[in-house]
């Protein structure tokens, strides 16, 4: 409506506004002098109206009036073709790069010298003229050319090829710009390049040259990768002189403090009686630009935060694991120290950041499974995480689309084997089992307060034993010191991952509440995986049995897993698997075929001999159908290791079976049965 008000209102104010008519008598009319009413053409006063009104309106002049007519500039431009104007143009720009680069001619010189240089079928003489023309012409000029996209690139073929002579030359003229070179982003290739070819004398001084930067470095996109590089390249103490000072202000400054042997943070602050606050401080702000700005790539900034976990308090430990769950952590897990760091966050993190982790992996799960490092973040996920439908919606159901890849895979293997069979030293090494034990200090349930009971009870039983025996008080002060350092050492050794931890205390890990059988239930039988499982097994069950890494995988589903997990939901489905492995045993032995016969194998021979010792429903099935009556055929080669176990096996059952048929062999001299197992199943 008020819209419409000020519609109608807009035309009454313009016929005021318009000049009103004066009168004779001083009365002023309504009516404006451009909206008369329309004049009748029998009205002759209208005309002469009508004529000063038209005469003043201005002529309409034509377009081809000469003042609408083009310029002559424009004229030129019409005349010139298409290929003479492109021509200008880039005259044009490259008058502009001139005026903009200082060495653009330079720079079109040794592209054209590039070039030929980089071909693969030029000779190394020819290729050697190129270099030296090239590096002659950028004699002097080297560090101001060097971030160019186009003379960092013929840079880095010239340090490629050129003598040893020409490489310290360039060397020796980019080493007081490495800093300046570093944070470029195409010079950063040919500083990398040089590292690379630099001797170790070289090297030592690059490395000395980046004191007091890495901590600035580490936070540049670019310089970061720098650092890394040279981290990686330098030998153990040139390492330790980048991290120290990442540590304290005390051992940034002073480089004699730097030189100590410790390689822990907690061993430094005691060695050199450092303020644990003051260490504290001076880390937290190294690393807090770097996670904000994402920077977590790089195996230095993942030890940086494992020593800084072991002596962070509560709440900064908290605070680091709350930023690194998600997203972020799927960039780290990629190195040891980083896969630690995951482990970490899966066991300290709330189920609000389990959650973020795991959804922050969805997509990358085969990728992560197959790294050597990665896959010991999925094996601490599967043993601590409760949530066992988040598992099996993001994890599971992404593996079971290529379970053949991953059980045949070094790495993947590893995360199948510990559902199969949690923790076991033959599929995990020493390192993989005490990273599954790993915790943070200030985060561990078991702190110190147990470790001070455990001291308190310790004293009591000794004082009550001295009590008894009369010892001497002077010795009893020597036993409790004692105890109380072994106590020491033991928290030492548990927080390190490298005590001697049982295994039923392995398979319990602090991130989870779950009975871990059920957990484990879950994952593997009611998901499908173990269904999955045992069909990709018997589809591929000779490929597996051949192979270094897949025949364990399918000895534990064949044996049901540990503690007969897969029985008897899927017993039929295990009876098929036996099944088909004793077909292929069952082939005939032919000295024509260019396919090793499986039980003539190394590997599935070796397989198959344990399928038969630990699993007698398979060893009865492999019995019938392919080593009845051809047991001499197979008493020589690998293939006796597979006819022996059924003397050796455990199981009465079995051995009766093939007693019979086997004790000519035995006593002969054909089958070759070590005396001690000879002597045990005699008894």
């Amino acid at each position: 409506m008020a819209a419409k008000n000020q519609q109608t209102q807009k035309p009454n104010k313009r016929k005021q506004f318009s000049s009103t008519k004066t009168d004779k008598d001083g009365s002023k009319s309504k009516k404006p002098k451009l909206l008369s009413s329309t004049p009748s053409s029998t009205n002759p006063s209208n005309k002469l109206l009508k004529k000063p009104f038209n005469s003043s309106k201005p002529k309409r002049e034509h377009p081809t009036h000469s003042k609408f007519k083009k310029s002559e500039f424009g004229n030129d431009n019409k005349e010139l073709t298409k290929r003479e104007r492109r021509i200008q143009a880039k005259e044009l720009a490259e008058a502009r790069k001139k005026k903009r680069k200082p060495h653009y001619t330079l720079e079109q010189e040794l592209a054209s010298l590039w070039e030929k240089m980089r071909r693969r079928n030029i000779a190394k003489e020819d290729r050697s003229k190129l270099i030296t023309e090239a590096l002659q012409k950028m004699k002097g000029k080297i560090p101001e050319i060097a971030g160019s996209h186009v003379s960092s690139r013929v840079l880095q073929t010239c340090v490629k090829y050129c003598s040893q002579i020409e490489r310290d030359a360039v060397f020796s003229e980019l080493q007081p710009h490495l800093l300046t070179l570093s944070c470029n982003a195409y010079a950063v290739h040919l500083v990398k390049k040089m590292f690379d070819a630099a001797s170790k004398k070289q090297l030592a001084g690059v490395i000395s040259s980046l004191r007091g930067h890495v901590a600035s470095l580490l936070r540049h996109m670019v310089g970061s990768v720098v650092i890394e590089h040279a981290y990686q390249l330098g030998n153990a103490t040139q390492k330790q002189e980048l991290l120290m000072e990442l540590y304290s202000t005390e051992l940034h400054l002073f480089k004699d403090l730097a030189s100590i042997k410790e390689s822990r943070l907690i061993d430094i602050i005691s060695k050199l009686d450092l303020q644990k606050s003051s260490v504290l401080r001076h880390m937290s702000s190294v690393i807090q630009p770097i996670l904000e700005k994402g920077i977590v790539d790089h195996s230095m900034i993942h030890r940086v935060l494992i020593e800084y976990l072991n002596i962070a308090d509560k709440s900064s430990a908290a605070d680091i694991i709350q930023q690194l769950s998600g997203p972020l952590l799927v960039r780290m897990i990629h190195t040891r120290d980083g896969s630690k760091i995951g482990m970490l966050c899966v066991k300290h993190g709330s189920a609000k950041e389990r959650k973020k982790i795991i959804k922050g992996m969805k997509g990358h799960i085969s990728k992560i499974a197959r790294d050597q490092c990665g896959c010991m973040v999925l094996v601490g996920i599967v043993s601590m995480v409760d949530d066992t439908k988040l598992i099996t919606k993001i994890i599971i159901r992404e593996l079971q689309t290529t379970l053949k890849e991953l059980a045949l895979d070094k790495s993947a293997r590893r995360l199948l084997l510990q559902l199969l069979h949690p923790n076991c030293s033959r599929y995990l090494n020493a390192d993989g089992l005490a990273s599954l034990n790993l915790t943070v200090p200030s985060l561990s349930s078991k702190n110190e307060s147990e470790i001070k009971s455990k001291k308190l009870s310790r004293d009591e039983e000794s004082s009550k034993e001295a009590a008894k025996s009369d010892i001497p008080e002077e010795n009893l002060d020597e036993e409790s010191t004692k105890e109380v350092a072994t106590t020491d050492s033991d928290m030492e050794a548990t927080e390190s991952g490298k005590g001697d931890i049982p295994e039923e205390n392995l398979n319990s890990a602090e991130g989870g509440k779950k009975d871990p059988s059920l957990r484990r239930r879950e994952l593997l039988v009611n998901s499908g995986l173990a269904e999955n499982l045992i069909d990709v097994c018997i589809e591929n069950a000779e490929e597996l049995l051949t192979s270094n890494f897949g025949k364990e995988v399918i000895f534990e589903v064949a044996k049901g897993g540990s503690d007969g997990i897969l029985h008897p939901t899927l017993d039929e489905k295990l009876n098929n698997l036996h099944e088909a492995i004793a077909e292929l045993a069952a082939k005939p032995k032919s000295d024509e075929s260019e396919e090793e016969h499986v039980l003539e194998n190394f590997h599935s021979s070796r397989t198959i001999r344990k399928l038969i010792l630990d699993c007698p429903a398979f060893a009865s099935s492999l019995w019938k159908k392919s080593l009845e009556g051809k047991c001499q055929l197979w008493a020589q080669g690998h293939s006796s290791k597979v006819v022996s176990a059924f003397w050796e096996s455990s199981d009465s059952e079995v051995r009766k079976v093939a007693k019979e048929e086997l004790q000519p062999l035995v006593d002969d001299g054909t089958l070759k049965i070590p005396e001690t197992k000879q002597s045990a199943n005699e008894n």
